[in-house]
């Protein structure tokens, strides 16, 4: 039988994380492990002592699901990782529960609503990008190389002697964006 470990977070210092102790201390957590720092930081050192320190048959308790992830596609993937590892999770406030059926089934869910708010954000990207482009604007950054550079560079690469890295520096550009606008351009000619 594995252990119940507790994993608290607060984002500041001025907050007092004792409630969600004793929440976790009730829902059975012999030990709790508790950062001071948003969950949108990646670097969460009690956190990452925790998960190194879980084996399979142990839980990992949360007292709510935002103290453990920063978005619904972190917290999926934290506790897919987790699942695969032989750790259970629980969240005492959503009474979540990955050891139980139900609790997998609820997980399962949450998993289906992140994979379709994915394809809805990709979708709508898509149609956005669309209409744009129906509207003649193109995305993306504005090319470096005018006609007018593209003919400056063509007269300083016929200069004998003249190197693709002096050009380059002549004009303020990189020797890629040579190739990429005028060489290429001349070798497909």
């Amino acid at each position: 039988m594995g252990h119940a470990l507790g994993y608290a977070r607060v984002s500041t210092t001025a907050q007092d994380p004792s409630l969600q102790h004793d929440a976790l201390t009730a829902g059975g957590c012999a030990q709790v492990w508790t950062d001071v720092a948003s969950g949108a930081k990646d670097d969460r050192p009690e956190l990452a002592k925790l998960l190194e320190r879980l084996l399979p048959g142990d839980t990992l308790v949360v007292w709510r699901l935002d103290r453990l992830g920063r978005s619904l596609p972190h917290l999926l993937a934290t506790i897919t990782e987790l699942e695969g590892r032989g750790v259970g999770f629980r969240s005492v406030t959503e009474a979540i529960d990955t050891t139980t059926p139900g609790g997998r089934l609820i997980f399962s869910i949450f998993g289906a609503l992140a994979a379709f708010e994915r394809d809805l954000v990709r979708d709508r990207t898509i149609a956005g990008l669309e209409a744009a482009r129906a509207r003649g604007r193109v995305g993306g950054r504005p090319t470096v190389m005018t006609p007018a550079r593209v003919e400056a560079a063509k007269a300083l690469l016929a200069v004998p002697g003249a190197t693709v890295t002096s050009v380059a520096k002549d004009l303020g550009v990189s020797r890629a964006t040579l190739y990429r606008n005028v060489l290429s351009r001349q070798e497909q000619a």
